[in-house]
Order: C-alpha cells, then sequence, then structure tokens
C-alpha cells in the first residue's frame, strides 16, 4: 500500500493543484477571464493552468490503464515501457481532443502568461503526435516480426477488466502462439535490421513478456480452470518470448573489444531531427550556424586565456598556464571544505553588487554527497540541484584515474562552476521552480535548465569574479568546454565526428584530462540525455545574456527585478520568458523568431 501511495504522489500534486484553481476562483472551464494588469494575480497560475494540468493529468490516466500490470512491472515506469497500439491510439485521441479545446480557447482575451501557457502546451501536444506517429510508422516496419503480438495484446485487454475465458481455450490459444515464436526463432531475419531497429524490437519483446505476465499473475491461483490448464503453456510462451528477444538484443549490443571502460555507444539523429528539435526548443538556429555561434565565443576565450596566460609568465603558451592551474588540486578529503568556500565567495560577491535577492532558506539547505567511482565514469565533474554531488577520487580507481580526478576538479576549475550547481544556479532553480509555476515542469527546456546557470558563469566573468590569471582561466575551462560541447555534439550528430575524435577534441581543443573528456563525451551520447542538452548550456546562458543587455543594460529593470521575474517564469524556452517580460504581442500559431545571438554580437 505504501508503495501504491507514493507511486501516486506526482498524481496527487497535479489533484492539489486543480483544487488550487477552484479555490482560488481560477478554473474558467475554457471561459477567458477578463484581462488584468495585476501581475500576481497570474504568479502561480493563467487562465490555461486548467487546460496544462488536466492534459498532463490525462495522459497520465491512459499510460496507467495501459502500463502491463505485473508484479515485477507495477511500480516501474509506464514511459520506460514500449506502447501497445491500442495506448497510443488512445493518446493520439486524447491529443486531438486538446487541439480541439485549444481552438475554441479565447487566446486573444488572455493575459501574457495565459497565452505563452497556451503556446508551449500546443506545441508540446504537437510534439506529442508527431513522435507518436514516428513509432507507429517504425512500428508497422517491424510488424512482420511479431504476427504473434496482437494475440497477447488481446488476452492483455482480457484481463483488464476480468472477463472470463475457459482455460483450456486460452491454453490452446497460448500453445499455439508459443509453437508461432518457436518458429519464427528458427527463421528470423534479424540481421538485415538496422541498429535502432533492432533495440526497438527488443523492447518490444520485453513488453510483451511484461504483458503477458501481468495476464497470466491476475488470473493464476484465483481462476480454478485457468489455474489447471495455463500453466505450463505460459511457462512455454514466456521462455519462446525470451530466447526471441534475446536475437535482437544480442544483435543490437554486439561484442566490443574488451577494455577496462565500457564502450561510448550513442545514435546520431541527423540533421533533418536537429532542426526539427531545435524548432522545438524554440531555437531559430540551424547546426551550421550554431557551430559557427560555438566557434565564435570560442575565439573570444583564446584572447582572453592568451591574457591570462601572459600575465602568468608563460607567454602564448597557455597549456602550461593550464598546467600550472591543474597542479594545484586540494588533497583527499579537503574537497568539501573548499566547495563551501567557493560557495560563499560566489554569494558574497553576488550580494556586493546587488545582482540577486536569495531567501536565506535557500542558502541554508543546500546538501552535499560524494560521487561513486561508477558515477564518476559519466560524470568527471560535480553535479548539482537540490545538493552538490562532488566528483574526487575514490579507493577504488586506477592511480592514473584519482589524480586525473583530482586536476580535473582543482580550486580554480571549480571556482567557476559551483555557484552552477548551487546558487544562484541549479539548487536555486530547485527551490524557486517547485514554489511557481510548478504545472509548467512538462515544458522545461535544457536550455533554461543549463541556461540559467551557465548565464551566471557569464555575469560573474563580465562583473569581474574572476580577479587573476588564474581564476580567469578557471573560468575561461569551463566557458571553451561549453564551446567544445556544441561542435562536438553537434558535429557527431550531423554524423561529421566519432566518440574518439570529440575526445580528442576535448583534450587538445580545452585541455581536458584524458578520462575526463572520454567521461563527458560517454555522458552526451548515451546518458539519457536530449541530443541538444549539450548545445543548451552555451546557447540558453547566451539567451538569458542578450534578454538582460535588452532589459537591464537599458535601463528598464534592476538586476535584482530581472532576475527574480525569469526564475518565477519556471524552465520554459527562454523565447518565451522574454515575451512575458517584454508583454509580447503574441499570436497562437506562434513560432520561434528570436534571432538573440545577431542582435548581442
Amino acid at each position: 500500500m505504501l508503495l501504491l501511495i507514493f507511486n501516486s504522489i506526482e498524481m496527487l500534486k497535479r489533484l492539489l493543484f486543480i483544487a488550487f484553481l477552484f479555490v482560488s476562483g481560477l478554473l474558467s472551464g475554457g471561459i477567458a477571464l477578463a484581462q488584468t494588469t495585476n501581475e500576481s494575480l497570474y504568479e502561480q497560475t493563467s487562465e490555461m493552468g486548467t487546460w496544462v494540468v488536466g492534459y498532463q493529468v490525462d495522459v497520465d490516466a491512459i499510460n496507467d490503464f495501459y502500463f502491463p500490470y505485473s508484479a515485477g512491472s507495477y511500480y516501474s515506469s509506464p514511459l520506460n515501457t514500449f506502447k501497445s497500439p491500442e495506448q497510443r491510439k488512445r493518446l493520439q485521441d486524447i491529443n486531438n481532443d486538446y487541439l480541439a479545446k485549444l481552438k475554441s480557447a479565447k487566446f486573444e482575451t488572455f493575459s501574457i502568461y495565459g497565452k505563452v501557457d497556451y503556446i508551449l502546451l500546443k506545441k508540446q501536444i504537437e510534439s506529442s503526435k508527431y513522435l507518436l506517429n514516428k513509432e507507429e510508422t517504425e512500428y508497422k516496419t517491424l510488424a512482420s516480426y511479431f504476427p504473434f503480438a496482437d494475440a497477447i495484446y488481446a488476452l492483455e485487454k482480457l484481463r483488464r477488466r476480468g472477463n472470463y475465458q475457459e482455460g483450456s481455450l486460452l491454453a490452446s490459444q497460448i500453445d499455439a502462439t508459443a509453437k508461432q515464436i518457436e518458429t519464427l526463432t528458427g527463421n528470423t531475419r534479424q540481421k538485415e535490421l538496422k541498429p535502432d531497429q533492432l533495440k526497438m524490437a527488443a523492447a518490444i519483446t520485453t513488453s510483451l513478456k511484461q504483458r503477458l505476465k501481468g495476464f497470466y499473475q491476475f488470473y493464476m491461483n484465483y481462476e480454478p480452470g485457468f489455474t489447471w490448464w495455463v500453466p505450463k503453456p505460459y511457462e512455454r510462451l514466456d521462455a519462446a518470448l525470451t530466447a526471441y528477444g534475446k536475437l535482437f538484443a544480442e544483435k543490437a549490443d554486439a561484442p566490443e573489444p574488451k577494455t577496462n571502460k565500457p564502450p561510448i555507444k550513442g545514435n546520431p539523429i541527423g540533421r533533418d531531427e536537429l532542426i526539427r528539435q531545435l524548432n522545438a526548443e524554440f531555437i531559430p538556429y540551424t547546426p551550421e550556424q550554431l557551430i559557427q555561434l560555438a566557434e565564435k565565443e570560442f575565439k573570444y576565450c583564446d584572447a582572453e586565456l592568451l591574457k591570462a596566460s601572459n600575465e602568468m609568465g608563460f607567454g602564448n603558451d597557455w597549456k602550461k598556464a593550464q598546467e600550472k592551474v591543474k597542479n594545484s588540486y586540494v588533497p583527499l578529503g579537503k574537497q568539501p571544505e573548499l566547495i563551501v568556500k567557493l560557495q560563499d565567495d560566489a554569494l558574497a560577491f553576488i550580494k556586493a553588487n546587488n545582482l540577486i535577492e536569495i531567501p536565506a532558506l535557500a542558502q541554508e539547505t543546500w546538501g552535499m554527497v560524494m560521487m561513486s567511482a561508477e558515477r564518476q565514469l559519466v560524470n568527471p565533474f560535480f553535479t548539482g540541484g537540490r545538493e552538490i554531488s562532488i566528483s574526487y577520487p575514490t579507493n577504488t580507481m586506477e592511480e592514473g584515474d584519482k589524480l586525473m580526478s583530482m586536476r580535473g576538479n582543482n580550486p580554480y576549475f571549480s571556482r567557476g562552476t559551483v555557484q552552477h550547481e548551487l546558487l544562484p544556479g541549479h539548487h536555486y532553480q530547485y527551490f524557486m521552480n517547485s514554489r511557481y509555476k510548478g504545472y509548467r515542469d512538462p515544458f522545461q527546456t535544457p536550455f533554461s535548465v543549463e541556461g540559467w546557470p551557465l548565464y551566471w558563469e557569464l555575469l560573474l566573468y563580465d562583473k569581474g569574479f574572476a580577479k587573476t590569471p588564474e581564476e580567469k582561466i578557471g573560468m575561461l575551462f569551463w566557458r571553451m568546454h561549453r564551446c567544445a560541447r556544441i561542435l562536438f555534439s553537434l558535429n557527431y550528430h550531423l554524423g561529421k565526428w566519432t566518440p574518439q575524435q570529440c575526445i580528442d577534441f576535448l583534450v587538445d581543443r580545452v585541455g581536458h584530462e584524458p578520462a575526463n573528456a572520454e567521461g563527458e563525451v560517454r555522458r552526451s551520447f548515451q546518458g539519457g540525455y536530449s541530443p541538444l542538452y549539450q548545445v543548451a548550456y552555451l546557447t540558453g546562458g547566451l539567451q538569458l545574456f542578450a534578454l538582460k543587455k535588452e532589459l537591464v543594460d537599458s535601463g528598464k529593470m534592476s538586476f535584482k527585478a530581472f532576475h527574480d521575474a525569469v526564475i518565477k517564469q519556471n524552465l520554459i524556452p527562454v523565447e518565451l520568458i522574454r515575451a512575458t517580460l517584454i508583454n509580447q504581442n503574441l499570436s497562437r500559431d506562434f513560432t520561434t523568431s528570436w534571432r538573440f545571438y545577431d542582435q548581442t554580437h
């Protein structure tokens, strides 16, 4: 019972939010509220808040209902299971229903907050329709490999409402399906499939096993005829599915040369899909234009780096200057103390420059943990959020990797990013986004998630936070790193670079330790990230920096007012944060058009 309760927390949060809308008198039932200039009215929601929450809850309801209910999978995420054709159809029905509702919304009478939410919801639904159609098309290309799937889906449908069927008849049907799969296992042509098709085929087979298991567990021991006839045919079918799935899984995970570390695997998505995803993220640039942006930013870093190198007495040999900085690492056991000091330094600088008002509770409640050796294979540097996860050597690491971890997390490199992970970066995001417009969580974009803390790196450097040449080299290392992320990730997904070329580029062009570069590339391509995630850091930071120039540098807003207004919009695309702050005249068919880099560089 406790597990069921915990599994329903997200649903409960959304239902409570709907109740909040009723209590606040903001539930409009599709009728737009009168336009108001009182911004506090929309601090927590908008005219579209109910529809946004309603759509998410309806999608959750479909996914929960059509998720395979079995003892081993009930508490797993429905999103991790391959959808059945029936589930995809019902999700498309929900999408079409909400798109029809959106057409009837009184968009022109909405506040800017309601218009932004309308655009975000419409974009999310359109993206869902596209992905579901794509999945359906890909499924159909594999249909000949799964002529037995409908028979298993039919058993699952029978189980959903507990319909009775004669046990002997079920046993006969199940046994026939097992024989069909056994025949296919001996004759399948899986070698003809591409890697992504092999992975999908393996996922389909796993999903069918889960659905079959849910059907079996529901009736077994409760229905006498079922319990008498079905167990042996079920065991045969389950074993047949296991053997069949291995054909695809083993081919998809073909043996690699044995090394001490796992190979780096990824799936380049190509230019067309990059452009589609960029448009979905409200970024009006092509991959080639973003590569040019990164190269231009790299030139700025190069110039600043040479200045710092000369100040340190190394002339134009910035790598020697960087080498000295790397060797400033603190002894084992001292890194947590360093983190606290660097956070305090950043907060003191921010306060002295009157940049943002951070609540005392946010400063009190950030935590820290030590990162495991296994996790450091994909996260060679510390990460943050509710707490900071510190990357530093463990006793299980090889000696060379220990030194590289210490050198890569030296005080000057760490000085550039502690505030990125904690305050006013990721921890502050966590603190504020759990308090303001939480219903916008489904619209989160990495261009805001990572753009906000990266913006603070740009702003602090611009304000003179790095006073010594060593501190400048530390902050410039990360700025170059973010330029490099755009270059290596886009070139990889365009099919131009291999993972090894990406690693070599980080070592040669940025100055990464080899093990850290490998971990960074592994994290980028097989860590469950969006293909645009690494592009989002610097790009999102530059978006916010351009918006700062437009509103703060022009004198229209103070730093504190600007930062407070931005963070309270939650982590939506920056272009729509801008639309809110300038009260932009939006249309219901709004598309991305803000050329943020062109106007500021």
